[in-house]
């Protein structure tokens, strides 16, 4: 198990594909970092020269391309890479560290929306995660409309996209039930707004959050 150091925190943002969490996190950064804090924004699957190789094999090629049993076992080989040569570094000099997606979405994406193998996604986190963020933001909308907002993008990363609408309104009710399993952690926010609106909210609730425990 990882061991938490230093003063920084460490934050997350969840929600299905085309929610708009991405926008929401570097939103959220450019403006912690206007406040004259040090914010490293990161992302996964990614975030590190390894995890980034990984990545790459987890979001490109067709939907059956893995097992949802060898998905677990990459994103967890990728999420301890980042977290050994990203996350904790930064959290260790005090910084804001702002993750898109992290532990949460292994949990809904192979353990909510497949429930048999949420055993297995549980256990391997205990093994060789055992670390979770100080607030999660989860950017909530409907199933539909992120999808098409996500399938229009053409990433090239449409993998889980392509598992169709029934995957995806299966992972917004996963994110939902994470919310209220970790109230104190897990912060839903309206996604079916105008943006500035959503980081507005967002900004409110961080800085209120880092004042805290800066207190």
């Amino acid at each position: 198990m990882l061991q938490r150091p230093g003063t920084g925190i460490f934050l997350t943002f969840e929600g299905i594909d085309g929610s708009g969490k991405s926008t929401q996190a570097r939103a959220l950064a450019t403006a912690l970092q206007q406040d004259g804090r040090d914010v490293v924004l990161t992302r996964e699957p990614g975030g590190s020269t390894g995890a980034e190789a990984i990545r790459r094999l987890l979001v490109e090629g067709t939907a059956d391309r893995w097992s949802p049993e060898t998905e677990i076992l990459l994103f967890n080989a990728a999420r301890r890479d980042h977290l050994e040569k990203t996350v904790l570094p930064a959290l260790s000099r005090g910084a804001i560290v702002i993750s898109d997606r992290f532990a949460d979405s292994t949990r809904v994406y192979q353990g909510a929306a497949r429930a048999s193998l949420r055993p297995l996604v549980d256990q391997l986190h205990d093994l060789v995660i055992g670390f979770e963020p100080d607030m999660t933001f989860v950017i909530d909308m409907d199933a539909k409309a992120a999808l098409s907002r996500g399938l229009a993008r053409n990433s090239g990363e449409d993998r889980f996209e392509d598992m169709g609408a029934d995957f995806q309104q299966a992972l917004r009710a996963g994110f939902l039930d994470l919310a209220r399993m970790a109230p104190d952690r897990v912060q839903v926010i309206d996604g079916a707004r105008d943006m500035a609106a959503i980081s507005a909210d967002v900004l409110a609730i961080a800085r209120r959050f880092i004042d805290g425990r800066a207190g």
